[in-house]
């Protein structure tokens, strides 16, 4: 029998979709950073590209989705992608090829990683940077692709995460944390974003690709994918020009890097509910992105973590806030194989996914601490004060993004 042919062609373009974030990510981090250090920054993001693909092809496929040890993570009988043919269905309620789920799934693990980057941006090694990548990829993100998607224990408790939530920028958020306060402050003065166009371009491009990361989600063409579509669009949009009213207000000028920062904000909070809940509720979590994202990054600076891109503030914040709000407010007549929030009677499956969320968050800070923690004891994490005075770019990766003539 064929493929759905129709199904099989969203879903490539889907990835190519998820594919395209991470130099998007690239171009918003670059632009962020100062001068002296664009090379490294976007550097790091697309080193993913390449090496978490081969980690994927040789293992991390196999321990997602192939087979169960203790609820926590897959096996090894996929290494290689062995046994796996091109003729092959992903399901038999789901015609699209194997082969295309693999590699969709794989786009979502050659950004997560790439996210974190930004916390520790202007002072970590590149080699400290690729084993890190490793190991947190092998210890964190493919147990909870696992868990949650691969049918682990979280899965069988009723936890749902439709694009990412939890998987991707809970992680991804609290591993930002752990990681500022391993590495500590800069030694130099935060440089000011130093390209704004940059940082717009970037914007654009994880705002297009994020409708491959949430729409593809649902996995096939039909009626969750277009809502999926729709309220990516909503809540960015609310949490861009919430987090521009706000910040307007507060500082007495409307700022771009504050409209684009709450655009991602808004498009990493409503991930884990975009296939779960109406139109209306996305508005609301727009909202509440723009909100609690905002005084997320306030209160991170009246603290003075040097998270430098903000990644736990908006990322990690947004995630968690979005799994609570898909405990509030999804509902089984939006998508029936969902679940009803709290505000629908589901109070277990409110539970459930504060639960689920809260241990993700935990997870992921501590393992990340202690990795970091090891790997100090291999190779040097942090660069030398002479090394970030001078710049990361030049000084590790010999290369410079402007040369002045």
């Amino acid at each position: 029998m064929g493929f759905d042919t129709g199904s099989t062609a969203f879903m490539l373009i889907a990835t190519s979709l998820v594919m395209l974030m991470t130099p998007g990510l690239a171009f918003f981090y670059g632009g962020l950073v100062g001068r002296r250090n664009v090379i490294t920054i976007m550097m790091q993001s697309f080193v993913s590209l390449g090496i978490t693909t081969i980690l994927w092809y040789t293992v991390g496929y196999s321990l997602c989705f192939s087979g169960d040890v203790g609820g926590i993570i897959g096996n090894l009988d996929m290494m290689f992608l062995r046994g796996v043919s091109i003729t092959d269905a992903f399901s038999p309620t789901n015609n699209i090829p194997m082969i295309v789920f693999i590699a969709y799934q794989m786009m979502f693990a050659v950004i997560t990683p790439a996210l974190i980057t930004g916390a520790f941006a202007d002072r970590v090694t590149f080699k400290a940077y690729i084993i890190f990548q490793v190991a947190w990829l092998l210890l964190v993100y493919f147990p909870f692709t696992h868990m949650i998607w691969g049918g682990g224990f979280l899965s069988n408790l009723g936890v749902l995460d439709f694009a990412g939530g939890i998987v991707v920028h809970t992680t991804a958020g609290m591993a930002a944390l752990a990681s500022v306060f391993f590495v500590g402050k800069r030694h130099c003065k935060p440089s000011e974003p130093h390209n704004i166009p940059l940082i717009a371009m970037g914007t654009a491009l994880l705002w297009f690709g994020w409708y491959g990361f949430n729409a593809g989600s649902e996995l096939r063409v039909d009626s969750i994918t277009t809502l999926a579509f729709l309220n990516t669009d909503i809540a960015a949009s609310f949490a861009a020009i919430v987090w521009l009213i706000i910040e307007w207000k507060e500082v007495g000028k409307p700022r771009f890097v504050g409209l684009l920062t709450g655009a991602v904000a808004g498009l990493a909070t409503i991930t884990p509910a975009a296939g779960f809940i109406s139109t209306n509720m996305a508005a609301i979590v727009g909202i509440s992105a723009g909100i609690v994202c905002y005084f997320a990054v306030k209160l991170k600076n009246k603290l003075k973590w040097d998270d430098a891109l903000d990644v736990w503030g908006v990322h990690g914040v947004g995630g968690i806030l979005g799994v609570i709000c898909l405990g509030l407010f999804s509902s089984t007549a939006v998508n029936s194989s969902g679940a009803n929030g709290l505000f629908y009677g589901g109070t277990q499956f409110f539970l459930v996914e504060t639960g689920a969320v809260i241990f993700a968050a935990a997870y992921a800070f501590v393992i990340s601490y202690v990795l970091l923690k090891i790997i100090s004891k291999i190779t040097p994490v942090r660069v030398t004060n002479e090394v970030e005075d001078f710049g990361l770019d030049f000084e590790i990766h010999g290369e410079n993004a402007y040369y002045i003539q």
